[in-house]
C-alpha cells in the first residue's frame, strides 16, 4: 500500500498538471477594481527634500469613467516617521499647452497612507500633483498617470509618417517633371 502511495507521489512530481485560470492573486480578474490588491500599474519612488515618497496607482490599468485610486506614502528620510500633514492632489493634462489644473482632493493619512480616489472621463495622459507643506517649506511632486489604452501611433510615429509622405510626394513630383522634360526633348528632336 505504501509503495503505491510513493509511486503516485513520485508520478505527481514527474508529471505535474497545469491549470489555466483568469485571476490574479487568487481573485477573478473580472471583478478587479480600485479596491483590488493587485499590483499597481505604476510605482514611483522618489526623494524630495527631507522626505521619501512612494506613489502607486490602482487598478493596474485605469480606464475612463471607472473609479481608481492613488496611494501615496511619505516618510521622513532621517527618522523614518510617516508624514502627518494633509496632502492636496491636483491633476492636469500632460500636454504642452495644458494650463487648467483641477483639484481632486485633500487627504489626511489613513494608516500612514494618503488615498485619493479619481474618475477620469476621457482617455489620456495626465499629471497628478501632490502638494504638502512641512515647517513652512512647500513640497510639490508631479507624477504621470495614463488612463485608458495609449494611441497605436504616438507623436513621434505621426511625425515620421508625415515626413515620409512629404518625401514620397516630392519624389513623385520630381519624377513626373523629369519624365515631362524627356518627352519634350524627344518631341523637339522629332520636329527638327
Amino acid at each position: 500500500m505504501q509503495t503505491k502511495i510513493y509511486i503516485l507521489f513520485l508520478l505527481s512530481w514527474l508529471f505535474p498538471l497545469t491549470t489555466l485560470a483568469h485571476h490574479v492573486l487568487g481573485r477573478p480578474a473580472y471583478s478587479l477594481n480600485e479596491d483590488s490588491n493587485t499590483p499597481p500599474s505604476m510605482q514611483v519612488e522618489t526623494r524630495i527634500g527631507k522626505y521619501f515618497v512612494n506613489y502607486m496607482v490602482f487598478p493596474a490599468f485605469p480606464k475612463p469613467k471607472k473609479p481608481g485610486r492613488i496611494n501615496l506614502y511619505v516618510t521622513h528620510i532621517d527618522t523614518g516617521r510617516p508624514l502627518t500633514e494633509s496632502i492636496t492632489f491636483k491633476v492636469r493634462d500632460d500636454s504642452w499647452f495644458a494650463a487648467d489644473e483641477e483639484k481632486i482632493g485633500t487627504q489626511l493619512p489613513d494608516d500612514n497612507v494618503f488615498r485619493q480616489g479619481f474618475v477620469f472621463s476621457e482617455t489620456g495622459d495626465y499629471i497628478v500633483t501632490a502638494i504638502f507643506e512641512v515647517e513652512g517649506e512647500p513640497y510639490i511632486i508631479d507624477f504621470p498617470l495614463r488612463v485608458g489604452q495609449p494611441p497605436p501611433i504616438g507623436p513621434i510615429g505621426v511625425t515620421v509618417v508625415i515626413i515620409m509622405l512629404i518625401l514620397i510626394t516630392v519624389s513623385l513630383i520630381q519624377r513626373k517633371r523629369l519624365q515631362n522634360a524627356k518627352v519634350r526633348e524627344a518631341q523637339a528632336e522629332i520636329r527638327q
